[in-house]
């Protein structure tokens, strides 16, 4: 890769990464669903710039309930009811197991021996980090719907396996049409009107900040430049990158919300860290790190 485009890489793992702490910051603003309904309202502003994406209805829907509105209600949900942003960065990545799992049960795609051996790691590193479950920074509910917005995540995933080569900002874009009416609907029920009118009556600079953060900066430009990163170079070169989204967003979670991971939680994360090295990274990289020594 050239060293710009190793820059913009960088870039979107960094934006990422914060990507957590700004939805920490977020909720104390608004209601979880609320502010899902409301990403993807400015997400999916200038859908008229970009024609549909070439794919079925079906899977079109599909793709905007698991993806988009699955994944990021139950994340938000969970970060509002005890799941500190740091380890929410970590457990997100459990989409990676995930989708081996669903893609093997479905698709009939067996993971390889060094996969296997990743979600094991990966599997006693969760198992580390829920014997760490307990007050109000980390609840055992939000442990379970941050896990639950990974399988939605790991899911969409398995769906666009499907659809062959499209503009990943444009499929985002038309995507972001899907979430916003359910809900809003659901916020109603759920979170009530007093606190959706609370919120938009309260609106301040720094709420409008992290809207504009998490669907200008987090989703669209990400979007753009990952897509465009892909195009260029191989998934292999490319996707290593997401790798170091977890360190940006502990280590922006330690500094702007101060966040303190003790020994026991820090060693499951870096087990789920290893795993997840372990089962992205091609066998050859490990075999050229070797060969160094």
């Amino acid at each position: 890769m050239s060293p710009s485009h190793i820059l913009l890489a960088l870039l979107v793992a960094v934006i990422w990464g914060i990507n957590f702490t700004i939805i920490r910051i977020g909720l104390g603003s608004f209601p979880p669903i609320l502010l899902v309904a409301i990403r993807f309202v400015v997400v999916a502003l200038p859908v008229f710039l970009f024609p549909r994406p070439n794919i079925s209805w079906k899977r079109f829907f599909a793709l905007g309930i698991f993806l988009f509105l699955g994944q990021f209600t139950f994340l938000f949900t969970s970060m509002s009811v005890g799941m500190p942003a740091g380890v929410a960065s970590i457990l997100m990545q459990s989409q990676v197991f995930l989708t081996i799992l669903i893609a093997a049960v479905f698709l009939k795609e067996m993971p390889t021996r060094i996969q296997v051996i990743g979600m094991v790691i990966a599997c006693l590193g969760l198992f580390i980090i829920s014997e760490t479950v307990g007050g109000a920074d980390f609840t055992l509910l939000g442990l379970l719907l941050c896990l639950t917005a990974a399988a939605f995540w790991a899911t969409g995933n398995v769906l666009l396996r499907g659809i062959g080569k499209v503009d990943m900002l444009a499929l985002v874009t038309w995507l972001s049409l899907i979430p916003p009416i359910p809900l809003f609907a659901l916020s109603y029920v759920l979170e009530g009107p007093d606190a959706i009118a609370g919120a938009f009556s309260s609106i301040d600079w720094v709420s409008i900040g992290v809207i504009l953060y998490l669907a200008f900066l987090s989703t669209t430009v990400c979007y753009a430049i990952w897509s465009r990163l892909l195009a260029q170079y191989s998934a292999a070169t490319v996707v290593p990158f997401a790798l170091l989204v977890p360190i940006f967003g502990m280590g922006s979670a330690m500094i702007f919300l101060g966040e303190q991971f003790g020994p026991l939680r820090l060693t499951g994360m870096a087990l789920v860290f290893v795993g997840l090295v372990i089962a992205v990274l091609p066998v050859k990289h490990f075999r050229k790190l070797l060969a160094k020594y």
